[in-house]
């Protein structure tokens, strides 16, 4: 899908530089501004995912004097208990962790919560120490509020990105920040299987690729995210890719919107 949809974008954002349209951002270094951005939101996706149901986890462990996740990774809670807060949760996955998913996870993962994860004013405050995910170093600061309940009884969580980045193995940098609302829709009732976990987001994300080029994307329409498969099922993004504005990406129709004329993009 995601290839589709950058030769489309490519062909004619090259047309408009070919117009003169916009002659001050080299298209290329446009198009693969979006290809980094997909990358660097997989990425910290993947943190938001994994730190929630960390915390899930640790909270099951610290009554069942378990200090091991599902997936090999050594957990260490302090304090140990269930009612002692704030609490710092360290995730080690050493050399190397392979998920179900497929991702190898290294390095370590701390968070600080100041409560249990489904507990109303909660706040989870992640950080890396030499984390990578697969062969991209992760850099930031991801902090999850609970907001409560929204009026379908679904959890919600603020979630801000600060500082974020990703490096390559060719040391090419990718910079992110976001601040969006989470909606958990589904996989509530089965908090140690994140697998079957749904989510809508809604809210803002920006940043610069590893060429210099500032992206920005909001939310027309909550994005609908699956985690297995990895999808996303549904909403639209507003883009902007350094001069290049009004991009719109619908996922429900699988098209994508460029000076208001739409291209189906698929598999």
């Amino acid at each position: 899908m995601y290839k589709s949809l950058f030769f489309i974008l490519g062909i004619v954002l090259f047309s408009c530089d070919n117009e003169r349209i916009s002659n001050v951002t080299d298209s290329t270094a446009a198009v693969e501004a979006l290809t980094e951005y997909v990358t660097v939101n997989k990425v910290f996706q993947d943190v938001g995912n994994n730190s929630g149901d960390n915390v899930l986890t640790a909270e099951t462990s610290a009554s069942a004097k378990s200090s091991n996740t599902k997936d090999e990774a050594i957990v260490t809670i302090e304090p140990f208990d269930l009612s002692t807060f704030p609490k710092t949760i360290t995730i080690d996955y050493g050399e190397g962790v392979l998920g179900r998913d497929g991702i190898t996870r290294k390095g370590i993962i701390t968070i600080i919560s100041t409560n249990w994860y489904r507990i109303e004013g909660s706040v989870h405050t992640t950080t890396f120490t030499n984390f990578y995910h697969n062969d991209y170093k992760v850099e930031g600061i991801h902090v999850a509020e609970n907001l409560g309940e929204n009026d379908d009884e679904n959890l919600q969580f603020e979630v801000t990105i600060t500082n974020g980045k990703i490096t390559n193995l060719e040391n090419e940098s990718i910079h992110y920040t976001e601040n969006v609302i989470r909606t958990w829709i589904a996989g509530e009732t089965t908090p140690l299987n994140i697998w079957d976990d749904e989510y809508l987001f809604e809210g803002s994300q920006s940043g610069i690729s590893s060429k210099g080029v500032n992206y920005s994307l909001t939310t027309d329409e909550a994005l609908h995210f699956t985690l297995l498969p990895r999808n996303i099922e549904s909403g639209i993004l507003d883009v902007t890719l350094g001069v290049f504005s009004g991009i719109k990406i619908d996922y429900a129709e699988s098209t994508i919107t460029i000076l208001g004329v739409s291209y189906p993009f698929g598999d």
